[in-house]
Order: structure tokens, then C-alpha cells, then sequence
């Protein structure tokens, strides 16, 4: 609830409700993984989504503001999860889809991954990102993980030593990286707001696709957070 650039942006209303019902509505589609948790912050002001979690009988649990790597591992414990699906929750309109294909990738060959994602190499639009880790991986990050980056951002630990870890990458082409769906902005709010307005009451399981073709059908839509720019995770070392 304090994003910086855009306070309340999780529990923001669009027609009528927080936005991040429709992204745990649209995760609950997700068959291949077990149940959601939410893994908010101990702050007062993170009491609203405890309470928005007891209301749609999701899990919640709560930790660090700063160190967001031990709140996923704290919840990864607390729920005895041996594989840890990580989707960040400004991304309202993932596509259950392209989450079941991360997971799908990562389990492809049994004990032969470590890390899957679709953001390794960017090709999906900004909101699509999906990450799949292994709990011995996540224990790892969180044990030796020193560099404020790789606490804050919760995987850079793993993805950025490759000798150490094993890899498998998502990609989508064309590429659509230059899209962004996800909301750290007004400008971001604004259009994701236009696009659920849009396609959820004709179509509330609409698919990546279907925003696809709306932007193609509508390109000024695209305009309205054109100029956004995501945040680079820089890390202040490396160690390898």
C-alpha cells in the first residue's frame, strides 16, 4: 500500500472492485499450482489487504517491507511449498496460460531446473512476468543473499550466477516487450483500467491475446503509458 509512485495501487477500484481481485480471480485459474498466497508487509497500512485476503479466504502472510526476499521465503515456509510460483501484484491481467506455461517449462525435464521465467530474456509485455523457483534455490538466496538488490527484488541471487544455478528461459515472438501492463503509475492505472473496462464484462477469462488485439485495434491506448519506464534492478556487487 505505500508504492512511492502510486500509493493503494493493489486495492485501487475498477468497476467497482480492487484491482487485485481480478489478478487473484485470474490466478485461481492456474490448475497446476497449489493455493495462492499473498505475502504482504507487517506495516499498519497493509492491514487492508490482510483484511481484502480474510475476505476472498486467501492466505496471507506478512513480513519485511525492505527485505521482500525473507517475506517469500518466510511464506514459502510457513506454507511447506517445495516449488514457489512468484507473480508480483501489480500484474492484474496475467494470463493463467502463460503462468501454467512457466511451470510447465520448469518441470519439463523432473530435477533438471532450477529457475524458470519469462522475464530472463524480456519478449513479454511488462505484467506477463512469471517466475518459478525451486524451494532449495529460494533457501539459498535467502541465506546468502547480501546485496540490497537481490533482498529487494527477491531473485536477482539466482538469476544472475547461471554457473550456479540451472536456468530455462520463456519467450513469446513476436516480442511484445515494449508493452506494459503491469501498474507502478497513474499513467499504468489508467490503461489497465480501460483494458478490464473493456474486455471483462463481455469476456471476464480473456486472454493475453485478447488484449493484444485490442491494443492492435485501439494503438492509442498504448499511448497513455508510453513515456513509464520500469526500474532496472542495479546491484551495488556481484559476488560469484
Amino acid at each position: 500500500m505505500t508504492s512511492t509512485r502510486l500509493p493503494g495501487k493493489v486495492l485501487l477500484p475498477v468497476l467497482g472492485r480492487p484491482m487485485l481481485s481480478y489478478q487473484i480471480e485470474r490466478l485461481r485459474r492456474v490448475r497446476s499450482c497449489g493455493p495462492i498466497v499473498v505475502a504482504t508487509t507487517t506495516n499498519d497500512t497493509d492491514d487492508v489487504i490482510t483484511k481484502f485476503c480474510a475476505g476472498e479466504l486467501i492466505t496471507c502472510t506478512r513480513g519485511s517491507e525492505s527485505d521482500v526476499l525473507s517475506r517469500y521465503y518466510e511464506a514459502a515456509v510457513l506454507t511447506d511449498s517445495q516449488t514457489v510460483v512468484r507473480v508480483t501484484s501489480d500484474c492484474p491481467l496475467i494470463d493463467p496460460g502463460v503462468v501454467e506455461r512457466v511451470i510447465a517449462t520448469f518441470f519439463e525435464q523432473p530435477g533438471a531446473c532450477d529457475y524458470a521465467s519469462n522475464m530472463i530474456e524480456p519478449t513479454f509485455p511488462y505484467g506477463m512476468a512469471v517466475e518459478v523457483m525451486s524451494f532449495a534455490a529460494l533457501r539459498e538466496a535467502h541465506e546468502e543473499a547480501r546485496d540490497p538488490a537481490e533482498r529487494e527484488h527477491v531473485t536477482p541471487f539466482i538469476y544472475w550466477r547461471p554457473e550456479r544455478y540451472r536456468l530455462r528461459s520463456v519467450t513469446m515472438n513476436p516480442s511484445q516487450a515494449h508493452l506494459r501492463w503491469t501498474v507502478d503509475t497513474p499513467e499504468d492505472f489508467l490503461l489497465v483500467s480501460r483494458i478490464l473496462e473493456t474486455l471483462y464484462p463481455v469476456k471476464p477469462k480473456f486472454e493475453m491475446s485478447d488484449v493484444l488485439s485490442l491494443l492492435k485495434s485501439n494503438p492509442d491506448l498504448q499511448d497513455i503509458n508510453a513515456h513509464v519506464r520500469q526500474k532496472n534492478v542495479s546491484p551495488q556487487q556481484k559476488v560469484r
